[in-house]
């Protein structure tokens, strides 16, 4: 299984994205889960691919998340989380979506 974030420059939790995924992964038991950051370089780039703002995280091509609304500008993403919206999704959360698509 491979999961790949999608993210554009001024996105300030794309690397914190790839922390939680990788904790997520070994609370899910999936250890060997690769990792690939992909960088959107423009608002072209975002109408060919499933980018629901970033950071997107997409396991085998398939956004994690079942609300992901795609967008075609570099914009960033909000997670639902207990306390209102978030920049990223907690680590329960991605443990709950790469178990339910493992």
């Amino acid at each position: 299984m491979k999961v790949q974030i999608l993210y554009f420059d001024g996105c300030p939790n794309w690397q914190e994205a790839g922390d939680r995924v990788r904790a997520a992964s070994v609370a899910a038991q999936l250890p060997d889960l690769e990792i690939e950051y992909r960088r959107i370089e423009s608002d072209d780039k975002t109408a060919a691919l499933p980018f629901a703002g970033s950071p997107t995280i997409l396991l085998d091509g398939i956004d994690v998340f079942d609300d992901a609304v795609p967008v075609t500008e570099l914009a960033c993403r909000l997670y639902p989380s207990e306390t209102g919206s978030a920049g990223l999704p907690t680590v329960e959360q991605l443990t709950e979506a790469l178990r339910a698509r493992s």
